[in-house]
């Protein structure tokens, strides 16, 4: 291979990882923003009915991002849910990855958004019905420390447009031209040029609510929320583990015979993916996610990975009570191979 094929190559790829990145930052902008506004509405329906509990978590838990989870382990935290409430909660959510595989597959990212919310519902009340469990929720002391808690946002002002659009922060000039050039970028096909489209009208779509939200939030959301929590943060790390891990995949398949190894060792594939899932960190269930959309493994090991990882939503639990953190994630673990081992034996 010539130097200007792997250049080729190697810019495809970076085109790719542009569009899942970009797909990611305006849902990520368009969650926080809608998390901001809703602040505390969730909490009325919190009562003594434990599947209220379960359900209320796994709602919490498919939400894209960490937000979701960080709320659950606040309310856990803060004894306002069961340990298996906040073990429903870990399992139903897949952290920043949601994200990338709704880019990357939405059709699936939706089926394995609906068998998490259900398995983690399961899991939750069985494991309150095991005593040595709950009496770990008991002994949990309240957290001193908040978690995303953030003044209420009045988050559209009309007074305030005009004022973000012909006075605006270094930080808003920014952000809006990020936004600007990647609605350019799939409007003329230039980005997503293959992408179906449906798809590539809901992508836009979304890329323009997203510029309102830019244009429009006071600059206290704008700082805090979108450019210190979202491009500062997420962003980054997102588009390293996609682009670096899509480069390695697309050499190896295209280079080596690997697709053979993995076809013969599921099994192994399978405890790699579940004990991967130990780390709260988002990124290394990235890998399993590309694999899946490459078609080199199976579906039971993308729900399996899914099942066991939590992204980084349970990292406050982590600083809270590392008790508490090991035995959600024994659960978790339990309950990712029993799931992908059924899922890869009735052929899925």
């Amino acid at each position: 291979m010539d130097l200007e094929t792997m250049i080729l190559e190697i810019f495809n790829v970076f085109k790719h990882a542009l569009v899942i990145t970009g797909f990611v930052f305006v849902m990520m902008l368009l969650i926080e923003y809608i998390n901001v506004q809703t602040k505390g509405l969730w909490q009325k329906y919190i009562s003594g009915n434990p599947w209220k509990q379960y359900l209320l978590a796994a709602l919490l838990g498919i939400i894209p991002g960490c937000l979701g989870a960080f709320t659950a382990v606040a309310l856990f935290s803060h004894r306002l849910i069961s340990f298996g409430a906040i073990v429903t909660a870990m399992i139903a959510t897949s952290g920043d990855e949601a994200f990338v595989m709704l880019a990357m597959f939405p059709g699936k990212a939706l089926l394995l958004t609906v068998l998490l919310l259900i398995i983690g519902i399961l899991a939750g009340y069985l494991s309150d019905r095991i005593p040595r469990l709950k009496q770990l929720g008991d002994r949990f002391v309240e957290n001193k420390f908040p978690l995303h808690a953030e003044e209420s946002c009045q988050c559209y002002q009309k007074g305030l447009l005009l004022k973000n659009l012909f006075k605006p922060s270094l930080q808003r000039i920014v952000l809006v031209l990020l936004i600007l050039v990647l609605f350019i970028g799939v409007s003329t096909g230039f980005l997503a040029g293959k992408m179906e489209m449906w798809l590539r009208v809901t992508l836009l779509l979304t890329i323009a609510y997203s510029l309102f939200i830019a244009s429009s939030v006071p600059e206290h959301f704008l700082k805090e929320h979108l450019w210190n929590h979202i491009v500062k943060i997420h962003i980054p790390r997102i588009f390293i583990w996609t682009f670096g891990t899509l480069l390695v995949l697309h050499f190896l398949l295209n280079y080596f015979d690997i697709q053979t190894w993995f076809s013969d060792n599921i099994l192994i594939m399978l405890a790699l993916a579940v004990l991967i899932g130990i780390i709260p960190e988002s990124g290394p269930h990235l890998v399993f996610v590309s694999l899946f959309a490459t078609g080199m493994i199976p579906f039971s090991i993308l729900l399996a990975s899914s099942i066991a990882q939590d992204g980084h939503g349970s990292l406050p639990l982590l600083a809270e009570s590392k008790r508490s953190f090991l035995a959600v994630k024994s659960v978790n673990i339990i309950f990712a191979f029993i799931v992908g081992i059924l899922a890869y034996s009735a052929g899925y």
